[in-house]
């Protein structure tokens, strides 16, 4: 077992982390789990443009190194992706939106695409996961905002080492920033003429491929790092993973349903705001403010 992982050590991080701190964390994780599961529902993403930057302030509250703290972020989020994504995967299903050729023509490329992503993870500097974080998220607001106005590549996916690339593509996006991989599989299909109904409840799976084992190749890459919180296993908070799950698991289904009855173009553009803002908050990281 690693050894973060001990009561010992929970005790004496909780017993030295100030009150205030320690409230502070657990209700801005509790209104983040929340907003990624709705998120997750509503537009086919794992969540992981919301977790990460909570995460990064709330492992900053505790003190927790520069070194470790993006990685620890992303393998959270990944594992917080898996209930999420199921969650939003079974209502999408539901209702016979889920395109399964695309999921099963993307199965191994994007799984082969999280290991690519994780061993770069072992051995990357934390400000490239940050460079990666924010390219993702400036792509997906630009998306977000100037959908209409962006190229199209065809009338339909390809076929062949494409659609593999494709996968590997996403697969190794998403277990570097800690998504679920819907934001670019999203992306892609509505660019290769899919309807974004279908192309939100594809990507809900993309989720679930992404997240197991992007979570557990955290839990190896980060097992034998110093500086972890307690209750790590390896770069995975169990602490954040039970704070941010109960309320994205209750919001997932409604976020869900919402996308199927309601136009998203106000949500589409506030959400594209706050990836700016979120972007700009790891930007100026970058020079230490």
């Amino acid at each position: 077992m690693s050894a973060q992982v001990t009561l010992a050590n929970l005790y004496d991080a909780v017993s030295s982390t100030p009150v205030a701190n320690l409230l502070l964390v657990a209700v801005a994780l509790l209104i983040a789990g929340a907003v990624v599961g709705f998120l997750a529902g509503l537009f086919g993403i794992g969540g992981g443009t919301v977790i990460v930057p909570v995460l990064y302030e709330a492992f900053g509250w505790l003190s927790v190194p520069d070194e470790v703290r993006m990685p620890l972020c992303i393998g959270t989020s990944l594992a917080v992706i898996i209930p999420t994504s199921l969650s939003s995967f079974a209502t999408h299903w539901k209702r016979g939106a889920v395109d399964l050729q695309i999921l099963k023509a993307w199965l191994m490329p994007v799984i082969a695409g999280v290991f690519v992503g994780i061993a770069w993870a072992h051995y990357a500097s934390s400000d490239s996961f940050k460079v990666a974080f924010v390219t993702i998220a400036l792509l997906t607001a630009a998306r977000l905002t100037w959908g209409s106005m962006l190229p199209s590549f065809g009338s339909n996916l390809p076929c062949g080492p494409q659609m593999a690339g494709y996968g590997v593509a996403i697969g190794a996006s998403a277990s570097l920033v800690g998504i679920g991989g819907g934001l670019v599989a999203n992306m892609l299909m509505t660019m290769h003429g899919r309807s974004i109904q279908q192309a939100i409840a594809t990507s809900s799976g993309i989720g679930i491929i992404v997240a197991v084992p992007g979570a557990l190749g955290y839990v190896l890459a980060g097992w034998h790092k110093t500086g972890l919180p307690p209750l790590s296993l390896g770069f995975v908070s169990l602490i954040g993973f039970l704070l941010l799950m109960p309320t994205s698991l209750v919001t997932a289904k409604a976020g869900a349903a919402l996308a199927h009855r309601l136009p998203k173009t106000l949500l589409e553009r506030a959400f594209a705001a706050y990836l700016l803002v979120v972007s700009l908050r790891f930007i100026l990281s970058f020079t230490g403010h």
